[in-house]
């Protein structure tokens, strides 16, 4: 654990209240020990830090910001040196703003004109999007804002809250998961955001082949993983798989059944410790 002395003097319930959001695009703060909130913020193309109360759909009013062009049409310059530079820009604006974690960028796989986003994403060819993906991301990072690229994995059209991407082994690797394997080896991406979708029949977000074998295991991500807005089905289960953090704002339920889960031996310790581990890094 790279936190241990801050480990020990927080107890079960404040654990597991930092794993969850304190409002649409904070994460709680825990003022007796100095461990702050955390601002994560859309978006790929351009800040969208709201100026009042948030709401993830973004109704409210939002702080000026430079609006880039989309993904979509960035990816046709072939120019990771070009997306380097609007990532750089992303960041300045990002930290000016004092957001934290800047949500993009998008690499999902265009499968389907149905997919009302593609716009976001930049290409259906997994190579290209993974080069531009990494570009963004080290561009971002660069100005000390976490990149969170998204949305991992399979998630090519809208119904993504009702569908089940069914993918054998060979289509998952080489389309689905290229463009997110070169975003955190050559991008070295801090933070990745999971997808709505199940994926062959279970939830990405309490998915342990895609969290914890291929993201952790297989390419070395030591990173945070952050559910999408309101992408947690079972948090006890996302922290299992080393999901650590459920946005937005669910309240405390979800905090109190993992404290459950933990006195009740469902939830090992090492696994609580180590997703809370990660949010404090």
């Amino acid at each position: 654990m790279k936190h241990e002395e801050l480990l020990s003097k927080l107890t079960p319930e404040e654990k597991a209240a930092l794993l969850s959001g304190k409002t649409v695009w904070q994460t709680r703060d825990i003022p007796r020990l100095k461990i702050p909130s955390i601002f994560l913020s859309d978006g790929p193309h351009g800040i969208r830090k709201q100026a009042g109360a948030g709401d993830h759909l973004g109704l409210n009013a939002s702080l000026k910001a430079t609006c880039f062009p989309t993904a979509a049409t960035i990816a046709n310059s072939w120019d990771p040196d070009l997306g380097e530079e609007i990532g750089k820009a992303l960041g300045e604006e990002a930290a000016a703003q004092d957001v934290n974690i800047v949500l993009g960028p998008g690499l999902n796989m265009k499968r389907s004109p149905l997919c009302g986003r593609n716009f976001e994403y930049f290409s259906e060819d997994p190579y290209l999007a993974g080069k531009m993906a990494a570009a963004y991301v080290r561009g971002i990072q660069s100005q000390g804002v976490y990149a969170c690229p998204k949305h991992f994995a399979v998630n090519s059209q809208e119904e993504r809250m009702a569908m089940d991407a069914v993918v054998d082994e060979r289509t998952l690797r080489e389309i689905y998961l290229t463009g997110f394997e070169i975003a955190v080896k050559e991008g070295h991406a801090k933070a990745i955001m999971t997808s709505y979708n199940e994926v062959n029949e279970e939830y990405a977000n309490e998915n342990k082949k895609l969290l914890v074998d291929i993201l952790r295991k297989e390419w070395g991500f030591d990173g945070l993983v952050v559910t999408d807005w309101g992408g947690s089905n079972d948090h006890v289960k996302g922290v299992m798989c080393q999901s650590d953090l459920e946005m937005p704002a669910p309240g405390l339920s979800s905090a109190r059944e993992l404290v459950t889960a933990v006195k009740e031996g469902c939830l090992s310790m090492e696994a609580f410790d180590l997703c809370v581990d990660q949010v404090l890094d």
